[in-house]
């Protein structure tokens, strides 16, 4: 195995701009591939593939593969190691403003009164993250959750561990409570730094993240609810009739459920939603 890992990374010098940690053990592979189940038509996209360790495992199970590398230096070991195949398509982008819905061809037939959400075929995201972009690519991924059926993520521990949190969690914050209003989040197990080339310092996890089809809570305008969230969240240690002084009283405060002395970190999903509805109908 220790071979097998030098010889994967000869001849590319991992980068700290572009967050590279290069996954390359090849029981964490066979672990991810067989979570991620991939279906010969699934539309995959795989995020920052890097050496190509986890795509080579992707793409045997594969009709095609879409992959969105920002590092025009490992295009061309991509090329060479996939092109013969002829299933790979590499978009030379930063995934962080990567238009995602351009990978969703419609789906064909006679059915014309089908929503424009009902009648793309679903992308399947995957990837190795950087972790110093992971959150705002998850937002920026969020976007376009009504074009997803699922994504498996490598990240940093710390944020699986925010994505599934609950209110009066430590954890809990505007990350959690944003996901778990579009997607269920499934942390499925814990990965060591040693499988990485060069290893982190923290220890990473791989999560699923599948958006919903019917929502567990709805509210007439999730964007604004963001807007709440993100300023009640950049000043969690101050109580909720602060954080929100220009956005909400203390009696809209209270219609909603939340108590204007309590902290950001109390208030639940729901009573989110009922705070941002309150605000849409008096608008």
């Amino acid at each position: 195995m220790a071979a097998k890992k030098r010889q994967s990374t000869e001849g590319h010098q991992a980068r700290k701009r572009f967050g590279q940690n290069f996954l390359q053990d090849p029981h964490v592979i066979d672990n991810i591939v067989q979570a991620i189940a991939p279906q010969p038509d699934d539309l995959m996209v795989e995020i920052g593939p890097g050496l190509g360790a986890l795509t080579e495992q992707l793409i045997a199970g594969l009709s095609k593969l879409n992959v969105i590398e920002l590092d025009k230096d490992l295009i061309p070991r991509l090329t060479v190691k996939f092109g013969a195949l002829d299933k790979l398509t590499i978009h030379q982008a930063d995934a962080l403003s990567f238009d995602y819905y351009s990978l969703c061809p419609p789906v064909t037939g006679d059915d014309t009164t089908q929503s424009q959400e009902k009648s793309r075929a679903k992308l399947r995201i995957v990837g190795n993250l950087p972790y110093n972009i992971s959150t705002p690519l998850i937002f920026h991924l969020l976007k376009h959750a009504d074009a997803i059926k699922d994504m498996h993520f490598m990240l940093q521990k710390e944020v699986v561990d925010r994505l599934g949190a609950k209110a009066g969690h430590k954890n809990y914050g505007r990350l959690s409570i944003m996901m778990q209003y579009y997607c269920k989040a499934e942390p499925l197990f814990v990965v060591n730094p040693n499988a990485f080339s060069p290893p982190p310092k923290v220890d990473s996890a791989i999560v699923r993240l599948t958006p919903y089809q019917t929502k567990p809570v709805s509210t007439k305008d999730p964007v604004l609810m963001g807007q709440l969230v993100t300023a009640a969240f950049n000043m969690r240690r101050k109580t909720i009739r602060n954080g929100l002084k220009n956005l909400a009283n203390d009696e809209q405060l209270e219609a909603a459920g939340i108590n204007p002395t309590h902290r950001p970190e109390t208030i639940a999903l729901p009573q989110w939603a009922k705070l941002t509805d309150l605000l849409c109908t008096e608008i």
